[in-house]
């Protein structure tokens, strides 16, 4: 099978490609002029150079291909130019699977996120089948996942053979940028993470996630949704987990959201606005902070043989690719 997968160089993406790999696929790969290749040592490939916010470039990469795994997305909590974000994610998304549709290729998977899942305060799983509109998404990033997964779910609606996998927190090893849940590993490690806030993630081993996006390309239901979590934990559980692996303190101090808010508001308009740099909180995460990000993957379970699996050995791996890149001290 000859699969043209996006995304290849980032964290998911590149658990993807490997995967693929290990399954005997024919691989086209999607990197940027700008793309860091670290990711794609040892995976043999074609690779062609090409932007989502330029169609035209992705075109020929698609000719011949037997599926598309779509993997690539702009994921940033904060951006100065938040266009570019919805041109990378809803138009690239779309673009792509008009390309797909008009090269005959016969089945796309396309990475959506939990981010586009309706979320409650009270630390209600959420599934699936939870009700949800736009105007709870907050942020751009959460915009611009949920018009896309709009846009895949439209082609379904048409016909076209396209699986949407929502993963929630994705962690382990390979996080070169890091993601922004990456980042705050990296904090911790440097000892940069005084406080914490009352909120609660689902955390999912990267290689379970890239394991069933190869089961969805075999097995998936054309227009379903699958939301592929692991553990849902607060993050003061997440900051002790570290602690124990690490041996490093974990933030005892609890700030309230209205302190976290009034943080991010400085910090995102001082350092983000005046400075240019990104700053290291948004009032967008505190406000995001509200909700409790806890999810079930029964329906991948019963679907795609999605495994539910403890975070511990995912968590390490994180910590130690972290230390031995250089993102933190060693010890």
């Amino acid at each position: 099978m000859k699969v043209f997968l996006t995304g290849a160089t980032g964290f998911v993406g590149s658990h993807v490609a490997n995967e693929l790999a290990a399954q005997g696929a024919s691989l086209r790969l999607l990197v940027r002029k700008t793309s860091r290749l670290e990711n794609l040592q040892g995976i043999s490939a074609d690779t062609v150079v090409g932007d989502l916010r330029d169609p035209e470039s992705l075109r020929s990469a698609l000719s011949g291909c037997d599926a598309l795994m779509h993997v690539a997305a702009d994921y940033r909590l904060w951006v100065r130019d938040p266009d570019a974000m919805y041109a990378a994610n809803v138009g690239g998304t779309r673009d792509l699977l008009r390309l797909a549709r008009e090269h005959g290729v016969s089945r796309v998977v396309y990475t959506s996120s939990v981010a586009t899942m309706g979320f409650k305060n009270d630390g209600t799983i959420t599934d699936e089948r939870t009700p949800v509109s736009l105007d709870e998404m907050i942020g751009h990033y959460k915009r611009s996942k949920f018009l896309a997964e709009q846009e895949a779910m439209k082609a379904a609606d048409g016909g076209q053979d396209v699986i949407i996998l929502n993963p929630t927190t994705p962690i382990g090893a390979n996080d070169l940028r890091p993601t922004p849940t990456g980042g705050i590993i990296v904090d911790f490690l440097n000892r940069k993470f005084p406080a914490y806030m009352d909120t609660g993630l689902n955390l999912v081993d990267v290689s379970e996630v890239a394991r069933t996006h190869v089961s969805a390309l075999k097995v998936g239901r054309r227009g379903e949704r699958y939301i592929l979590g692991g553990e849902n934990l607060t993050l003061k559980q997440i900051l002790d987990r570290m602690s124990a692996i690490t041996g490093l303190p974990s933030p005892a101090f609890k700030v309230p959201h209205s302190v976290a808010m009034l943080f991010a508001f400085f910090d995102e308009n001082i350092t983000g606005r005046l400075l240019g740099k990104e700053p290291r909180a948004t009032v967008e995460a505190v406000r995001m902070g509200r909700k409790m990000m806890f999810a079930s993957s029964a329906h991948a379970e019963r679907e795609l043989g999605f495994k539910v699996v403890p975070v511990y050995q995912a968590l390490r791996a994180a910590i130690e690719w972290f230390r031995a890149h250089g993102y933190a001290p060693t010890a």
